[in-house]
């Protein structure tokens, strides 16, 4: 697979990475062979960038990329991500200093590795001046326990005073047909100016635009997804309109809707982590690496799914509330 530098700060990836989350939270039944085995086959075609967080289980996925991975440590790029106080009771966020430094610290043990080479604050802490977590992360870059540093759905302000604080390397953010926000409020201009890598999570709109969602039954009894607002159905019904769209685009191009949702993407400039549990849908996901649309597709997709078009928040308010600080 192609490889491209993630923002100006040293960091070379693969045009698409891995999001393992639904390996061990959120999105229903968990089979951990089958994970081992299409963790092991997105490593075998080129997909080296691993993205993890100690809030997926809590510490359930960096365990497993430890079991799955670890004998291929060379081979891969390992993003995992901090932010909660998983000893606090409601895991409140806690951006502060000393917290900053007991994360690593059970990261590293969690993912039985010496250096991660991406970390993230996972969700800025309102409380916590950005300069003082991002300074305590600094201190892991000097100290070799961390190789770049990241933020997620953080604002515009705050990538600004971070990047002054210490270089960083990426920004996570939602990033989809479905959802727009950073390219309409500024904060993909300031990543380009500052030279940060723009990594986009739910490039697939949580699954939606792969087009495998008709109905919430489709859904496991337990997915998170049964409580966001997109996934309602009334907003299915809705939603399902546009992903038929995007789907009659994709087959004039002999390909999948989901393929050209992550063709749509890879040509904003981010590197997407489209996360899967099987090697199948990681098969279809890869093959659309190879896809470069014209500018008259992207002008088609973007007027087939108009972002007022799309019914029902991205997540929920509490979720919401814990985004661009």
């Amino acid at each position: 697979m192609k490889t491209i530098d993630l923002g100006s700060n040293g960091l070379r990836v693969p045009v698409q990475g891995f999001g393992a989350m639904g390996m061990s939270a959120f999105y229903g039944a968990r089979d951990e062979t089958e994970a081992v085995a299409t963790l092991n086959r997105a490593v075998d075609l080129g997909v080296t960038h691993i993205d993890t967080a100690e809030a997926y289980g809590p510490f359930e996925n960096e365990k497993l990329i430890a079991r799955a991975l670890g004998h291929r440590r060379s081979e891969v790029t390992i993003a995992t991500k901090f932010a909660m106080d998983f000893d606090a009771d409601g895991t409140p966020l806690d951006g502060r200093a000393e917290h900053v430094r007991r994360a690593v610290e059970r990261s590293l043990r969690h993912l039985e590795m010496d250096t991660i080479d991406l970390y993230y604050l996972h969700r800025v802490d309102p409380a916590v001046p950005i300069e003082e977590t991002v300074g305590a992360m600094s201190e892991l870059v000097t100290a070799g326990k961390v190789r770049h540093l990241g933020l997620s759905e953080a604002a515009a302000a705050t990538i600004r005073r971070a990047h002054a604080v210490h270089p960083i390397t990426a920004v996570q953010s939602e990033l989809s047909l479905f959802s727009r926000d950073l390219l309409e409020n500024g904060i993909k201009t300031v990543l380009d100016e500052l030279g940060i890598g723009l990594v986009a999570f739910s490039p697939l709109g949580r699954g939606f635009l792969s087009g495998a969602i008709r109905s919430v039954d489709d859904l496991d009894p337990d997915d998170a997804r049964r409580g966001l607002p997109r996934f309602s159905p009334e907003s299915i019904a809705a939603n399902l309109a546009l992903v038929d769209r995007v789907g009659a685009i994709a087959e004039a191009r002999g390909a999948t809707p989901g393929q050209i949702a992550l063709a749509w993407v890879a040509a904003q400039g981010a590197v997407s982590i489209p996360g899967t549990k099987r090697r199948a849908y990681l098969e279809e996901n890869v093959a659309a690496a190879d896809i470069t649309l014209t500018a008259a597709e992207l002008s088609a997709l973007e007027g087939a799914v108009p972002t007022a078009a799309v019914t029902g928040a991205r997540d929920t308010v509490e979720g919401l509330a814990r985004t661009n600080h």
